[in-house]
């Protein structure tokens, strides 16, 4: 049981963040071997939902506690 003091963790957020994660997993490799500018441009128009998730989520982890 949690303590007096303690919250638990908010899974949909870290959950979501994780999905966010999997699906940027191709481009963040290639822009770890062979990082580019228009390829970090490009993150986005291909994948706006992830990118949305991952800028969001301190804001989803703090309303979720």
């Amino acid at each position: 049981m949690n303590g007096a003091g303690r919250r638990p963790l908010p899974w949909v957020p870290l959950l979501l963040g994780v999905f966010a994660l999997l699906d940027l997993r191709v481009e963040l490799q290639l822009l770890i071997d062979h990082f580019t500018w228009s390829s970090l441009a490009q993150i986005p128009l291909h994948h706006p939902l992830a990118v949305a998730v991952l800028l969001l989520l301190p804001a989803l982890v703090r309303s979720t506690r």
